[in-house]
């Protein structure tokens, strides 16, 4: 795999990540700056993963899973 298509599959890995926490987060009912207040993270944050920046935090990232009952799965490629 090239950097080109390393990069290319991250953006698409957080763009779906970001938009099963819009998702999950409006299924809720929950404002953005309401997610970032319950994760501990800030309102720009929870926008910049919703709208799939590629470079997050890990630490944030998870905290706002799990306030959504989300988790992350990692598995073997095919």
């Amino acid at each position: 795999m090239t950097k080109q298509e390393a990069a290319r599959n991250m953006d698409d890995v957080a763009g779906e990540l970001g938009s099963h926490v819009r998702e999950r987060r409006r299924k809720l009912g929950i404002r953005q700056e309401e997610l970032a207040d319950l994760a501990g993270v800030s309102p720009r944050f929870v926008h910049s993963l919703e709208h799939g920046k590629p470079t997050m935090r890990l630490d944030k990232v998870l905290a706002v899973l799990d306030v959504l009952g989300l988790e992350l799965e990692v598995g073997v490629r095919q």
